[in-house]
């Protein structure tokens, strides 16, 4: 059913089944759906897939509704699944047979970097790591001198993103005597491409890196202008959308395995691993998300507290984007209970409780006492004993596999995460409107970030160490920083649409009325704050003294990724537009062709 006041049509609606699905066909969608949020009966509603694209007028609504109406075409159990996971071994085994044979240092670096984009580089971590630390090692002995632009920027890129301090003074040799970028360089795109790369894993201080961003740009847009062939004319034009470093590595993966298909030196084995992988992975994403859909239903927040958003299939393709690798199917699990507990807690906190029930529900939070909980209304009970049977759920299966009880890091998370939502909620109530500094020494903590990050690091962690428990007391800065670009991307996408509907004012708000600016220089200045925030991150990501994996690290800079995926063209997370269900189709739902 419809929801009363939902939208406005033009002409009467027509509904049509197709292929299991609820359609409206036609008849002119002029409205929107004007509630802000949307109880969970608009759940019934639901998009077609893209072999319907020929349909016109086709409400979307609820993007669990649409994944659950697709066939899982993919999943291909029995003999036919085991075919493709001895086919896929056999690929792997030729492709490290590549790795060992390739013979000078530049094919070497264009494997790994093609194996990475094309992701499924996760299953030759070993391989890369000897082959990018053999290669550092002679770099180091000067070898930077030899190498043209495209092998000098490529090799500091992927030396970089492992981890490597390489130096970017490298690229002084493609300097003239005033000190500019040479400009015979505008004639190797494929150089240049490689060189905006590079420029974006630059850290705090680093010139040379911010010079090569501005002149690589500029050069880039110019030869696309003048023409240029059309594979590198598509490269480059997606890294000018947005640079790889910033982009989600299996959406990544997949835009590239077409692009690479259709280049002349494509390699067949890596385009068939590449597919195969990509369908197997995938699978197993369905698998997870199957369980989470039960454990969603099991937990009667959607039912019972009609005001909250119900989002679950957005917060599972959050986990996809940040913890991909098949083997973390466990920590996909966790964090999407994370981020639907995250959810229904902000809308108690945004949407549906008076200051003084918001007050009591930090105190029991902070209490983590199921006694205290008798104090408090009846959605509230639901909503706290959700998350105390979750945080101790979660706590006693790392307490059996691995020891420590982690019970206390949980609880400070959580209640650091109310205390945030409940200052927030006294500014609106007030009418108050802090500094940007004040807003931001709040608002990192209130987007949610440390919450996700600490969940994942006990969730995805094989050996929990004492060291890295000390860290996250602290909340380290692989924590902090991409909560701070979570946040400022998050207010550059929902701002506006938020103080609509009478939201706290954000961080482009603050800063405005702080320093008199226009809201175009706000934006600026927030994007500025952004791309200096990432030097920090990049900078922690080179660290050789963190307690944390380097899959820990990973994990932290994809959220990152995920941000500027779901938020870089308005918000994706509260919306649900043809990007939100490009990434559900692309993610989870659409096998690639073999």
């Amino acid at each position: 059913m419809v929801p009363s006041g939902a939208a406005n049509f033009a002409t009467t609606p027509r509904w049509q089944v197709c292929d299991g699905l609820l359609l409206f066909a036609g008849g002119g969608l002029i409205g929107t759906i004007k509630a802000r949020r949307v109880a969970s009966s608009l759940s019934a509603l639901v998009v077609k897939p893209a072999s319907l694209d020929g349909v016109d007028g086709v409400l979307f609504v609820g993007l669990e509704a649409y994944a659950a109406a697709r066939t899982w075409t993919n999943m291909k159990p029995g003999p036919q699944g085991e075919a493709d996971e001895r086919r896929a071994s056999e690929l792997k085994e030729d492709v490290k047979m590549m790795l060992e044979n390739m013979e000078d240092s530049l094919s070497k670096l264009e494997l790994v970097d093609t194996i990475e984009r094309l992701g499924v580089c996760y299953h030759f971590e070993k391989e890369i790591r000897r082959i990018l630390e053999s290669i550092y090692n002679k770099y180091k002995t000067d070898q930077w001198r030899d190498k043209d632009l495209y092998g000098t920027a490529l090799g500091f890129r992927l030396f970089r993103q492992h981890g490597y301090r390489a130096p970017e003074d490298v690229f002084m040799k493609f300097k003239d005597g005033s000190g500019s970028f040479k400009a015979c360089l505008c004639e190797d795109i494929e150089g240049l491409l490689c060189l905006y790369e590079a420029s974006y894993l630059s850290m705090e201080g680093e010139t040379i890196l911010d010079e090569a961003r501005d002149f690589t740009t500029k050069a880039l847009k110019e030869a696309l202008k003048t023409g240029t062939h059309q594979d590198l004319a598509t490269l480059v034009n997606h890294a000018l959308d947005q640079p790889l470093h910033w982009r989600v590595p299996r959406l990544e993966a997949r835009w590239f395995i077409d692009a690479y298909e259709k280049r002349l030196d494509a390699n067949p084995t890596l385009i068939e691993l590449a597919k195969l992988d990509f369908n197997m992975v995938q699978a197993i994403y369905q698998e997870d998300l199957k369980h989470m859909s039960s454990w969603w239903k099991t937990t009667g927040l959607a039912e019972n507290l009609s005001f909250a958003r119900d989002r679950l299939m957005e917060n599972f393709v959050w986990t996809v984007g940040y913890s991909y690798k098949p083997e973390f199917g466990y920590s996909r699990r966790i964090s999407t209970k994370v981020n639907a507990l995250i959810t229904t807690i902000d809308d108690v906190y945004d949407v549906y409780g008076t200051l003084e029930e918001l007050e009591l529900f930090t105190s029991v939070i902070e209490s983590w006492d199921v006694h205290q909980m008798e104090q408090l209304p009846d959605y509230m009970k639901i909503c706290f004993l959700a998350l105390y049977n979750f945080v101790n759920g979660m706590a006693y299966d790392i307490m059996k596999e691995q020891g420590p009880n982690i019970i206390p890091y949980l609880r400070k998370v959580w209640t650091d995460l109310c205390k945030a939502y409940l200052v927030e909620a006294k500014w609106y109530n007030s009418g108050y409107i802090p500094t940007l500094e004040e807003y931001m020494n709040n608002a990192w903590i209130s987007i949610s970030a440390p919450v996700m990050l600490t969940h994942c690091y006990f969730s995805s962690t094989d050996c929990i160490t004492e060291e890295a428990l000390e860290c996250l007391e602290k909340c380290p800065n692989i924590i902090r920083w991409p909560a701070v670009i979570l946040r400022l991307t998050d207010d550059l996408a929902t701002s506006s649409d938020e103080l609509k509907r009478g939201d706290i004012p954000k961080s482009i708000q603050c800063y405005m009325h702080e320093t008199g600016a226009s809201e175009e220089a706000a934006r600026e200045h927030v994007k500025h704050l952004i791309s200096e925030t990432w030097k920090k991150m990049n900078n922690d990501l080179a660290a050789v003294d963190s307690p944390f994996s380097r899959d820990f690290l990973e994990t932290a800079v994809n959220v990152n990724r995920m941000a500027l995926c779901v938020y870089g063209h308005g918000d994706g997370h509260a919306g649900q537009d043809s990007r939100s269900r490009s990434r559900v189709s692309t993610l989870l739902t659409d096998p690639i062709p073999s």
